[in-house]
Parts: structure tokens; sequence; C-alpha cells
């Protein structure tokens, strides 16, 4: 059993920066996968950026060049550094991680506004 904690969401303008953090009870360094997802008003949940097991990062088109994915293997947290942020970047943001079965974090919520 993984949890994930998410944390570092909030109000930002357009334009703005965020960094959204997931913390992890286990050694982040034992997950075959971790990754954000989004999921915006009425909306499915979309992939914005996913760590595999060989260290390549995926994003998703929308967010290649703004978003940046990091990890801190000391302190167990994963990162999302958002910056140039959209309206369309609104949503929950949730943690996903794979050891052997899959783990989600319970969301956090980024609101892009003016």
């Amino acid at each position: 059993q993984v949890q994930l904690v998410e944390s570092g969401g909030g109000f930002v303008q357009p334009g703005g920066s965020l960094r959204i953090s997931c913390a992890a009870d286990v050694s982040i360094s034992r997950l075959k996968v971790m990754g954000w997802y989004r999921q915006g008003p009425g909306q499915e949940r979309h992939l914005v950026a996913l760590i595999l097991e060989d260290g390549m990062i995926k994003y998703a088109d929308s967010v290649k060049g703004r978003f940046t994915m990091s990890g801190d293997n000391a302190k167990n947290t994963m990162y999302l550094q958002m910056n140039n942020l959209k309206p369309e970047d609104t949503g929950v943001y949730y943690c996903y991680a794979v050891e052997i079965d899959e783990y989600w974090g319970q969301g956090t919520q980024v609101t892009v506004s003016s």
C-alpha cells in the first residue's frame, strides 16, 4: 500500500506559476511510475506528466515547455513546476504512482483565472 498526499494547489492569475507536490510514504525510488493527471470541470482525468521506470518523462503536448516534473528522493516527494499557467490548466491535479498496484492521491485544486 502506497499513500500519496498532494499539496501546493491554489489560485493564480494567467501567466503565473505554481509548484505542486506529491509526498509518498515510501521511497519514490521504489516506484516504477510516477506522474500527474488533471481533471478539469466536467472533464475526464487526463495525463499531464509521467516519469517512467527508465527515467524518461512524458508530458502532455498542452504543457510541454511550461511544466517540469522533478523528484527529491531524500524527501520522497515529487513536484510539478507549472509556469505560464493558462485558464485551461484549471482542474484537480492528482498524483499517480505504480509500484505493483496503482495508487492515486486525493487531488489538489489549481485554479487559473483573472
